[in-house]
């Protein structure tokens, strides 16, 4: 918690002040007791003293002017809040090596159904978009808020020969300036989610592709998915390894502001796609939360009114 007007703090001088003089006052009020000698006629003038009673409706009191002070001063609290015209590009490689069996069933099979359950825990105002890539980059599905449809592209790819990582990259900066018709001044918050088993066989290279989205400011996280040790036969019955560039997607991710994850299996994978989901899922604002201490103070108020009518029959 911070405070805005933290100088209205300084009213706790007094407050503390006041808080000691009734102390003060306590103290002397005990003090004349113990010097009336007469104890039997004090017990007859007053046999049933209120004791602790009598403090409430001072402290009471006392917790209100506190509240209310540092309501003064204007407290604010960190809090989550949905981004407004947030966007989520999902770059999914649909190269040949994601036929991969290092992962069952495959590591496209196991990659589609994490995108899926990705999606489906996007908050419902999120924009979110598809750019597959293999040999080249689409914008499958531009950035809308309809689930249905972006579920039904991704359930329908397949794969293909090459890996445009690059390509794939502007393919998804370019789909967020699509967004709406500010979006070229003024650009949404955005996000693009990578995801590649290999490296970078054609198109652009990554790295000015890096470059060209760093200058616009959209993080890129990037998923290195699979193992070093995948495999796919091509159709004439050689056996090809398809090991993961994580240095190569690490770079990018570094390079524009974003996060580099690695996933070995389809479990991993989705535990890296839900961790990505809520880093760019909220912004962090500050509120001022002052009507807390307000309603607080308020409440304390009536405490020491009804306590003080309740048992002594009057105001404080």
């Amino acid at each position: 918690m911070s405070l805005r007007s933290p100088g209205w703090l300084l009213l706790l001088v007094p407050l503390a002040g006041l808080i000691g003089a009734y102390l003060l006052v306590q103290r002397r009020r005990r003090r004349y007791a113990v010097r009336f000698t007469n104890l039997d006629l004090l017990d007859k003038v007053a046999p049933s003293r209120p004791g602790w009673r009598r403090h409430v409706p001072a402290a009471a009191f006392c917790a209100t002017l506190g509240l209310l002070v540092v309501g003064f001063a204007r407290p604010t609290t960190e809090v989550q809040v949905p981004r407004e015209r947030a966007t989520i590009v999902i770059a999914f490689d649909v190269s040949a090596s994601m036929e991969a069996t290092d992962v069952e069933p495959t590591r496209f099979a196991a990659a589609r159904r994490a995108a899926l359950a990705f999606v489906d825990q996007l908050p419902e105002r999120f924009n979110a978009g598809l750019v597959p890539f293999s040999g080249s980059a689409t914008v499958a599905v531009p950035p809308t808020t309809d689930r249905t449809v972006l579920r039904t592209a991704i359930e329908r790819l397949t794969t293909a020969e090459g890996t445009a990582i690059g390509e794939a990259v502007v393919a998804s900066r370019d789909a967020i300036r699509t967004l709406d018709k500010q979006a070229e001044t003024r650009p949404p918050p955005a996000h693009v989610v990578l995801l590649s088993d290999g490296s970078n066989t054609t198109g652009r290279s990554v790295e000015s592709a890096a470059r060209e989205v760093a200058a616009d400011r959209i993080p890129v996280s990037t998923i290195a998915y699979g193992t070093p040790d995948g495999t796919i036969d091509l159709p004439t019955g050689d056996t090809v390894q398809v090991p993961v560039d994580g240095p190569a997607l690490e770079q990018l991710a570094s390079t524009t502001g974003g996060d580099f994850h690695e996933a070995a299996t389809g479990e991993e994978l989705q535990d890296v796609y839900e961790d990505i989901g809520s880093s760019v899922g909220h912004r962090t604002e500050e509120r001022e939360i002052w009507q807390w201490f307000v309603a607080a103070g308020l409440i304390t108020a009536l405490a020491a009114a009804a306590t003080s009518l309740l048992w002594f029959s009057r105001l404080p």
